[in-house]
């Protein structure tokens, strides 16, 4: 069942996008690295939200019970 909306999808995207790839990014590198390991729960929490949005369904709102879709609930 998809639950997550268009708008939602997309800035989930973009959002999951800038994530991931901030830690790997030569100009982003330097300021990152001073996260440690975290930069690398950041990169996966973009993997994550990418993942999400290319596939319409957030577990979390299943539990939730949040839709951000316009769709009919059932």
């Amino acid at each position: 069942m998809i639950n997550v909306g268009s708008v939602d999808r997309v800035i989930r995207f973009i959002l999951g996008a800038a994530l991931l790839g901030a830690p790997f990014l030569p100009q982003t590198a330097p300021s990152m690295a001073v996260l440690g390991m975290w930069q690398f729960v950041l990169a996966a929490v973009g993997a994550v939200l990418i993942v999400t949005a290319l596939v319409g369904t957030c577990p979390a709102y299943r539990l939730l019970g949040v839709q951000t879709c316009s769709a009919r609930r059932s």
